[in-house]
């Protein structure tokens, strides 16, 4: 007997029919000796129709009641998971999340979980009852409904597997594992049985939209092993540990499976692109102590993350030209910010671009093996790619290309490092 917490997105609870499959799934999990809790987002497209409401009752919404009204797309399909399985003959109850308590800080829209009460979940669980928790949702320091943010239900469900010592989290998508890269390009791609949590963590943060990177980076610290399936499956489908999904487990636990099935581990994992990037440069920036810092301050003060970083070397006039990305959604307040402290960072032109991707290539092979750098960038010049940034990690090489050419430098690098392979 194990016990399994499982989570469901919005996709796999949108409409009574779906939900009604999503119960025969869970059913099955308990049928089978487990203990079980499920932890639901709101039905596809609910929390954007919440958020249009909230903005249109008050442009400038307090964020504490925002929350309130944004909590409620989960507690709606809690309550309606629970009616289902009760109608299948389960013991089953919904646990909102000021009951369990999930309690998190008071960062209202955007909270983090801090700790969660688990004690009567266990004891539910125990006497053999279905538990249904709505994620994305908790409980401030003040007493008030808070919600962790765009994709927090991932992170709900792995907070809860944590909370009560879960055997795994299985995560159910409308994809049925993680692959070398997306399908839908590369025709090729191949579905992974193991990624480890570094791995997922990378391919989270670089473009890879299976799992939120909140949500993997507390499995990694708490040490959740966190299985990704799809819930889009036939009635009498088995039951999920014998699904072909992915594991996502510890370095020292995909070392012991490739032992035992003596195998090597592959070099590289999988290819990851994202187009959600913009790239601006400022020319002639003054190469002295504190000019960097002035260009990046105001950025950080207002929260607009900043990835690819390159610094030209210095010209004959002690200038500099300073080229950086940030999500194609700050590009405007990034503009508007730069010019606004013009004089203080003290640079002749700012020029941007939008029309960029983002193209990395992830494996924990690659600190056990040199020429994976080499590689990439001679498969994209043999094919007359340009680069036009380059960003690196112990597990990830990344560049920075024109947008038209990401399907084309996606499909040249899953070949160049063998993915392709049966």
């Amino acid at each position: 007997m194990a016990r399994i917490v499982m989570k469901f997105g919005g996709t796999s609870m949108a409409g009574s029919e779906r939900i009604r499959r999503v119960a025969s799934i869970v059913r099955r999990q308990q049928e089978a000796g487990h203990e079980v809790a499920v932890v639901v987002s709101a039905m596809a497209g609910e929390t954007d129709r919440l958020v249009g409401f909230c903005r249109e009752a008050n442009a400038l919404y307090d964020p504490a009641e925002y929350d309130v009204v944004g909590a409620a797309g989960e507690q709606i399909t809690a309550g309606l998971l629970a009616l289902t399985l009760q109608s299948m003959g389960c013991k089953a109850r919904s646990w909102l999340g000021w009951q369990l308590p999930v309690k998190t800080d008071d960062a209202y829209a955007k909270a983090r979980i801090e700790d969660i009460q688990s004690g009567a979940l266990l004891a539910s669980m125990a006497a053999g009852e279905i538990a249904v928790i709505p994620g994305f949702q908790g409980l401030s320091p003040e007493g008030r409904v808070t919600t962790l943010g765009r994709g927090g239900s991932d992170t709900s469900a792995v907070a809860v597997a944590a909370a009560v010592k879960a055997d795994r989290c299985d995560i159910y998508t409308d994809v049925d594992g993680v692959y070398t890269t997306d399908p839908r390009i590369v025709a090729k791609a191949r579905k992974l049985k193991n990624v480890t949590y570094e791995e997922m963590l990378e391919l989270a943060s670089v473009g890879s939209k299976v799992l939120q990177t909140r949500s993997v980076s507390l499995a990694m610290k708490e040490k959740v092993r966190v299985q990704v399936l799809s819930s889009f499956i036939d009635d009498d489908a088995p039951a999920a540990d014998t699904l072909p999904g992915t594991m996502i487990v510890g370095d020292d636990e995909l070392a012991r499976i490739q032992e035992d099935m003596e195998m090597e581990r592959q070099l590289i994992t999988g290819i990851a692109a994202d187009k959600n990037e913009a790239k601006i440069t400022l020319t002639r920036v003054a190469d002295r102590p504190g000019a960097v810092a002035a260009v990046f301050s105001p950025l950080a003060a207002a929260s607009i993350n900043v990835d690819m970083i390159i610094q030209n070397i210095a010209k004959d006039k002690g200038e500099t030209d300073v080229t950086f990305t940030v999500p194609k959604a700050d590009l405007l307040r990034t503009q508007a910010l730069l010019e606004e402290h013009k004089d203080a960072i003290g640079y002749y032109r700012l020029i941007s671009d939008d029309k960029v991707a983002k193209i990395s290539v992830v494996g924990v092979g690659m600190r056990s093996h040199a020429g994976v750098a080499a590689t990439m960038f001679k498969a994209l010049a043999d094919r007359g790619i340009n680069i036009q940034a380059i960003s690196t990690s112990e597990i990830k090489v990344s560049v920075l290309i024109d947008q038209d050419e990401t399907e084309l430098a996606v499909r040249v690098l899953h070949t160049a490092y063998a993915l392709d392979a049966e």
